[in-house]
């Protein structure tokens, strides 16, 4: 893969493949939070129709690349190799604005009932837990797809199905539990706290408040003031960016507690499920 060819891959779905959401997007552009520092007001602007970013704090623009080289802190040769590796030329037709992200195409939302989702679940030993989610029919490109959904504080729905195809229909935003308790469980993913409520054996954790990030990028966007609580769980993944994660939120509330010494030999709560006999 040479420059040109990388550089036409839309910057959007590199982005995505680093659980990087936009905070707002129309059909030409969406804005980002910055990827080297915290911030409360998104700066990084992502054009459509150029496929280029740019960064109102810094100055600097960027092309797929270069933002993959900010991303991995690696060099030219080493994001062309991530690119190729990833085979990223093959998962889109044209950049721009995708459908899917928009509500505005779910045609149905119901209980989840086809057998193909339901066997996804159990393979995921989450079937127990069913309830919690529902069954999305959403178009795309004129095509009609279908998965499983976690719906999100803005009315967004996570999307997951058994071909590991991962999306959100709507506004990306967090997904809170709340049961006025004095204990705040975090989660990165829906799945990892299903996996929590099914190795508890507990279809009512009333004990704690739930927040589930639905990507840890989304750390920079949680809202709640934790100094509220006498306790903040850390169930996050094992992995560069759960450790991140985990990192800036100790340093920043001393009632934050790393809980991942549970499953410190999986990658997450669910594969750590799913090993259990």
């Amino acid at each position: 893969m040479n420059c040109k060819q990388a550089n036409a891959v839309p910057i959007s779905i590199i982005m995505e493949s680093f659980s990087l959401f936009p905070s707002k997007q129309n059909r030409k552009s969406a804005f980002y939070f910055a990827l080297d520092r915290e911030e409360r007001t998104p700066s990084l602007l992502v054009d459509y129709s150029n496929n280029t970013a740019f960064d109102f704090g810094t100055g600097k623009k960027y092309d797929v690349i270069s933002i993959v080289q900010l991303i991995k802190r690696c060099s030219v040769a080493e994001a062309l190799s991530f690119i190729s590796l990833n085979n990223f030329s093959q998962t889109f037709s044209t950049p721009g604005w995708d459908v899917a992200a928009d509500t505005n195409c779910i045609d149905a939302v119901t209980d989840v009932k086809h057998p193909a989702l339901i066997d996804y679940l159990t393979r995921r030993k989450l079937n127990t837990e069913i309830g919690e989610l529902v069954e999305i029919r959403y178009c795309n490109l004129g095509k009609t797809f279908f998965g499983v959904g976690f719906k999100n504080d803005s009315g967004g729905y996570e999307i997951s199905n058994a071909l590991k195809f991962k999306r959100c229909l709507g506004r990306k935003d967090i997904t809170s539990i709340c049961n006025a308790q004095s204990i705040l469980r975090m989660f990165e993913s829906w799945s990892d706290y299903l996996s929590f409520k099914v190795i508890n054996n507990s279809s009512n954790h009333g004990d704690a408040d739930y927040v589930v990030l639905n990507s840890v990028s989304m750390i920079q966007r949680f809202a709640r003031n934790p100094m509220g609580y006498a306790s903040v769980e850390l169930f996050f993944d094992n992995d560069d960016a759960g450790d991140r994660a985990t990192e800036l939120l100790k340093q920043q509330f001393t009632m934050a507690q790393d809980q991942r010494f549970l499953y410190s030999d999986h990658k997450d709560l669910n594969e750590f499920l799913k090993s259990r006999k």
